[in-house]
């Protein structure tokens, strides 16, 4: 029985599972991404971060070229590159002025424009309690990270706007689930390398041997979280999976208090623990439908 063929409930929390990996290892790339725009551009970053990508990626991209002859929908293919290639840039342009919590604040918006379109363009079905817990788990959000007066102004408005694409990306993915995961990811890091190698070289900074192993870090966590959230859309609806980036708070408390030494606050808390009683809640549901899709439980009454 392959991936695709698995009941729709074992799909869903593999889906679940995969999405929460590329969450906790793309905010360990965001706050890597974050230290490098201190010293280099984002232009420098985004070429620097491909080029680490496809060194990583070159293999599979060789032994399963043929795939790259025939793709599905050319069009969407493409405005998935530009959504994905605008997202990124947009992160970490928006890095350069605010701080982390800040633009994640701005990016955990992203569930609720996902839930909204997936129900408009992918035909997906949302019930009431799905659309209250992601609705919680966004007052959640706002709670713990209580946004700085910083967070107002256009920088702000980049990093929503790099919400919005996020958004769309993860929408048009969804719709080309057909597409193999190597093609996928190395046609988002196709759209990074070109625009990065465009802006490099205005701001170069040569990098250092230290720094460049810190790119090659940058690129190896982008590949590993790309696959992840590719995979996750590809075995569950969107719907179901992109609330479980409100995780991103938990990982934030986390590595601030490990790595930095943050004490959270009582708001950062409960907030955390409001967002985890959502996405425990969606987990669960999800858990028992897919009980009752197998047969495995009676529908309820």
């Amino acid at each position: 029985m392959t991936v695709m063929d698995k009941p729709q409930g074992a799909s869903a929390l593999a889906g679940i599972g995969l999405m929460l990996a590329a969450v906790f290892t793309f905010s360990f790339g965001d706050a890597l991404g974050k230290y490098i725009v201190a010293t280099y551009s984002v232009g420098q970053l985004l070429w620097l971060r491909a080029c680490a990508a496809f060194l990583i990626l070159a293999p599979m991209i060789w032994r399963q070229r043929a795939v790259f002859t025939a793709l599905e929908r050319p069009w969407l293919q493409l405005a998935r590159i530009v959504f994905s290639t605008a997202e990124v840039g947009m992160f970490f342009l928006s890095a350069v002025y605010l701080p982390l919590a800040d633009i994640i604040t701005c990016y955990l918006a992203a569930p609720i424009f996902v839930t909204a379109a997936s129900a408009i363009f992918l035909g997906e079905q949302v019930g009431w309690r799905r659309w209250t817990a992601v609705g919680v788990g966004f007052c959640g959000v706002l709670i713990a990270l209580q946004p700085s007066s910083q967070s107002i102004g256009w920088p702000s408005l980049i990093a929503l706007a790099g919400s919005l694409s996020f958004s769309v990306l993860m929408v048009i993915t969804r719709m080309l689930r057909a597409t193999p995961d190597v093609v996928l990811a190395a046609s988002q890091f196709a759209g990074t390398f070109t625009v990065g190698a465009v802006l490099a070289p205005v701001a170069w900074v040569t990098p250092s041997l230290p720094d460049l192993g810190l790119f090659l870090v940058a690129g190896v966590i982008s590949v590993s979280a790309l696959f992840c959230l590719n995979r996750s859309l590809k075995l569950a609806p969107a719907s179901i999976v992109v609330p479980y980036q409100y995780t991103m708070i938990i990982w934030a408390v986390i590595f601030g208090y490990v790595v930095f030494g943050d004490i959270p606050s009582a708001a950062t808390l409960v907030g955390a623990a409001i967002i985890v009683g959502a996405g425990f809640y969606i987990f669960l549901r999800e858990q028992a439908m897919g009980r009752q899709a197998d047969g495995l439980t009676p529908p309820p009454v």
